[in-house]
């Protein structure tokens, strides 16, 4: 099985210790994604976020985490019964990860954290033998009260071997995204790179799931309204104005390669209100 590791690390050819850690980092977050299939996990959820764009839809950027939501929510959602599958496959292919339920009960966001040192031992390594006791860190998160009116889809991925991911379908995403650019109280350039992605495929959020969104955490929470996207656009355009762009080009740019890094330059007001005005245009 480790043959099938090496040979997808190769197909990544890492240019520096930077990139040799995304990939071997992606590695395992698809072996992770392949063992909560096996474990029944997308029965119940579904893969969102960046990562999800980057494994499923080629999104440039590497992304660190994996995220999901449940199909239905469910308070009292507990990961042991599949972790216990995903410690079991990760066994198969060699490997010994530490795998830490970090989940409290009155939490809605329930996080696991891999940490694993035992790939480096595994792999035919550039650059980590600069570092060679490096950890990999993976964090899982799950959202067991997630707002209503996604709409899901099923892809299916051949690494490590085949097998079926659910996931929420781009408009959906989007809409979460959005989200985040609207109700995070804090800066994150990621954020403003997969908005950029987004309206250049352009992709339509699902208005409806936003509102929920908004409607269940954030400065509009428990305020019902008509949401429109003029509305989304207008309370963009004011975030745009007032965001810190060489900030938020600095916490993405080590998440790209260099051919990508040289458009960071552009990123300023006049830049995403652009983007925001494509916002809904077909």
């Amino acid at each position: 099985m480790i043959d099938l590791i090496q040979e997808k690390l190769t197909s990544y050819q890492p240019a520096n210790q930077l990139e040799e850690t995304h990939a071997v980092k992606e590695i395992l977050q698809n072996i992770a994604l392949y063992g909560l299939w096996r474990s029944g996990f997308f029965e119940v959820a579904a893969f969102q976020g960046g990562t999800s764009l980057r494994i499923l839809y080629g999104m440039n950027r590497f992304s660190e985490d994996l995220d999901f939501i449940l199909k239905t929510p469910l308070p009292g959602f507990a990961w042991p019964a599949y972790l216990h599958g995903m410690t079991d496959c990760f066994k198969e292919f060699g490997l010994n990860p530490e795998i830490l339920n970090k989940s409290r009960m009155d939490q809605r966001i329930k996080k696991v954290l891999i940490k694993d040192n035992s790939i480096i031992n595994q792999l035919n390594l550039t650059f980590f033998r600069e570092n060679p006791k490096q950890t990999q860190k993976i964090k899982i998160e799950i959202d067991v009260t997630p707002p209503e009116n996604s709409d899901f889809e099923y892809s299916y991925l051949d690494f490590p071997l085949d097998f079926e991911v659910c996931h929420q379908d781009l408009s959906s995403n989007f809409s979460l995204k959005l989200h985040a650019l609207l109700c995070r109280p804090y800066l994150k350039g990621r954020d403003w790179y997969d908005f950029s992605w987004y309206i250049s495929r352009k992709v339509q959020p699902n208005l409806a799931h936003l509102q929920a969104a908004l409607f269940q955490w954030g400065p509009w929470e428990h305020q019902k309204n008509n949401l429109t996207i003029d509305w989304v656009k207008h309370e963009l355009t004011k975030k745009v104005k007032a965001i810190n762009w060489k900030n938020a080009a600095s916490d993405v740019q080590r998440f790209l390669k260099p051919i990508e890094q040289h458009s960071l330059s552009l990123w300023c007001d006049t830049f995403f209100i652009h983007k925001t005005k494509k916002l809904g245009l077909n």
